[in-house]
C-alpha cells in the first residue's frame, strides 16, 4: 500500500485541512487491488474552497500585478516540473497509464503548455490603447471571476497545464473538480501549489459529481471550464443558464486521419499508432477514424493490424509496455459493447477485440473495418483502444467522411502535397488538424467545434478565455 501524504486532507484555499467526505479506497486498474486509502472531499468542502476564492481569491490573486502573477506561477510549475518522476509512476498506480506514454505526455504536453503559457501572459494581459471619437480608449483585460475548473482522469497535469494556470495567469481564483480517479498525481499538484501560491488562489478537489454540480450550481463561481463529456456539460449548462455564468468546454472527438493516395504508409504509421491508441484509447482528440481510399485499403489493414498487434501490453510501471489497462470494467465493457454491436452488424475485427485474460482492465488494440458509414462505432466516441477504418473514393468522398460526424475536435492528413493538404485542413470541420502528425500543438489555440465543444485553450487564447474585456474611454481633462 502507498504512503499518501495528506490522505484525510483536503487542499482549500492554498491550506490543508480535514476532508469531510467518505474513505474511498484507490485501486489499481492493472491488478484491481488495493494500492491506497484517502477521504473524499464533500460540498462542505466546496463550500469551503468557494468561500476561500470568494473572500480571499478575489481580493488578493485577482489584484495582483500580471508580473507578481507570471512569477508565482511560474515557482508552481517548477515546482511540479521537478516531480515528474514521481507523478508519472503515481498516475500508472492509480489511472494505470504507462509511465512511456507519461514520460513524452508531460514533458511536452505539461510543460510545453505552462511554459508557452508564463512566456505569452505578459503580452496577452496587456492593455492595448485605441484612438475613438469619444477620445483614447485602453482595452483591458480583466480576470473572468472565480472559475470551477473540472477535469478528467485521463490527463489531469496536463489539464492543470492547459486549464489551471491559463486562469491562474489571468487573474482568477481556482476551484480544481478533479476526477476521483486522480487523488495521488492531484495531491502532488497540491503541494506545489501550497508551497508556490498565495492563500486563496486554489483549491483541489478530488471529489465525485456531486461536488462539481454543487460548484457549477453555485453563484459565487462565475466561470465553469470543463474538461469531459457531453452529459457533464449539459448538466453544467443547467446549472449555470439562469445567472449567465461563462461556460468553456473541452469535450470529446471522434477524430479522423486522413490517408491521402500518395502518403507513404510506412511514415504514417510512425505518428498514427500512437495517435490512435495512446492512453488505451482514453484520449479525446484520439485518431479513431482511419480514412483510406478504396484502392489502398487493403495494405493499410494489413500494416496496421500488424503495427496494432505488436504493442506491448501489461504493466503501466513497465517501461515497454506501451498499452496499459482501462481506467475501469465500465470502460472495457463500454469497448467490447461498441465492437460486438459492429460485428453484428457485418463488421470485421481485423487484430484485437478481446479483453485479456486475468487481472486488470485490459482491452486488446483493436482494428474493425467494414462499417457502414453510419455505423455507431463509426460515429460515436468510444474512448477506448478501438479504431475504424472506413473508405473514401476520391479526395472530396473523404472529406465529406471526416466531417460526417457530430463532433470536431481534431483530424489528421496524410500526404506529401502541401497544398492539398491546406485545403484539406481548411475543410475539414475540427478545431485543430495536423499535417502528417498527431496533433495538437500546446502553443497554438485547442478547442472543439459542433458536438467538441466551445471555447480554447493554450496559446495567450488560452489565457484570454479566463478573462472579460473592459472598455476605458479618456475624455476630457484626463
Amino acid at each position: 500500500m502507498e504512503t499518501v501524504p495528506h490522505a484525510g486532507e483536503v487542499l482549500v484555499g492554498g491550506r490543508w485541512q480535514e476532508a469531510t467526505g467518505e474513505p474511498y479506497a484507490i485501486v489499481s486498474p492493472a491488478g484491481e487491488q488495493p494500492v491506497a486509502e484517502v477521504v473524499l472531499p464533500s460540498e462542505k468542502d466546496a463550500e469551503n474552497a468557494l468561500e476561500a476564492a470568494d473572500q480571499v481569491g478575489r481580493r488578493t490573486w485577482a489584484r495582483l500585478p500580471v508580473a507578481d502573477r507570471i512569477a508565482a506561477c511560474r515557482r508552481f510549475c517548477t515546482a511540479m516540473e521537478a516531480r515528474l518522476d514521481e507523478i508519472g509512476r503515481l498516475w500508472a498506480l492509480e489511472a494505470g497509464m504507462p509511465v512511456r506514454y507519461s514520460r513524452t505526455l508531460h514533458r511536452f504536453g505539461a510543460v510545453g503548455s505552462w511554459n508557452a503559457a508564463l512566456e505569452c501572459a505578459a503580452d496577452a494581459l496587456r492593455d492595448d490603447v485605441r484612438p475613438s471619437p469619444l477620445g483614447e480608449t485602453i482595452v483591458r483585460r480583466e480576470p473572468a471571476g472565480v472559475v470551477a475548473a473540472v477535469m478528467a482522469f485521463n490527463g489531469p497535469l496536463v489539464t492543470t497545464a492547459t486549464k489551471v494556470v491559463p486562469a491562474l495567469l489571468a487573474g482568477c481564483p481556482v476551484v480544481v473538480k478533479a476526477a476521483p480517479e486522480s487523488q495521488l498525481v492531484m495531491r502532488v499538484v497540491a503541494e506545489c501549489a501550497e508551497a508556490t501560491l498565495p492563500e486563496g488562489t486554489l483549491s483541489v478537489l478530488c471529489a465525485d459529481a456531486d461536488v462539481g454540480r454543487a460548484l457549477a450550481g453555485d453563484p459565487r463561481v462565475d466561470m465553469v471550464s470543463l474538461t469531459g463529456g457531453r452529459r457533464a456539460a449539459l448538466e453544467i449548462l443547467d446549472a449555470t443558464k439562469a445567472r449567465f455564468a461563462r461556460t468553456h468546454l473541452e469535450l470529446g472527438g471522434k477524430s479522423p486521419a486522413l490517408i491521402l493516395d500518395d502518403a507513404p504508409l510506412d511514415a504514417v504509421l510512425k505518428s498514427l499508432v500512437p495517435g490512435a491508441t495512446g492512453g488505451a484509447g482514453q484520449v479525446c482528440a484520439l485518431l479513431s477514424r482511419v480514412l483510406v481510399s478504396e484502392k489502398r485499403a487493403d495494405e493499410l489493414v494489413e500494416k496496421l493490424a500488424g503495427a496494432l498487434g505488436a504493442l506491448t501490453i501489461g504493466d503501466p510501471l513497465d517501461p515497454d509496455t506501451r498499452i496499459g489497462p482501462m481506467i475501469n470494467a465500465a470502460g472495457v465493457d463500454r469497448a467490447e459493447a461498441f465492437v460486438e454491436r459492429a460485428r453484428a452488424a457485418g463488421a470485421t475485427v481485423g487484430t484485437g477485440g478481446r479483453r485479456r485474460e486475468g487481472p486488470g482492465f485490459f482491452y486488446e488494440p483493436t482494428l474493425v473495418t467494414g462499417l457502414a458509414r453510419d455505423a455507431d462505432l463509426a460515429r460515436n466516441e468510444v474512448f477506448g483502444p478501438v479504431t475504424a477504418v472506413q473508405t473514401f473514393t476520391d479526395v472530396d468522398d473523404g472529406i465529406a467522411l471526416a466531417n460526417d460526424t457530430s463532433y470536431g475536435l481534431a483530424a489528421t492528413v496524410y500526404t506529401a502535397d502541401r497544398d492539398v493538404a491546406l485545403d484539406a485542413a481548411s475543410r475539414i470541420e475540427a478545431g485543430s488538424v495536423a499535417i502528417n502528425t498527431f496533433g495538437p500543438t500546446v502553443t497554438a489555440p485547442f478547442g472543439g467545434r459542433k458536438g467538441s465543444g466551445w471555447g480554447r485553450e493554450t496559446g495567450p487564447e488560452g489565457i484570454h478565455e479566463f478573462t472579460e474585456l473592459k472598455q476605458i474611454v479618456l475624455g476630457p481633462g484626463v
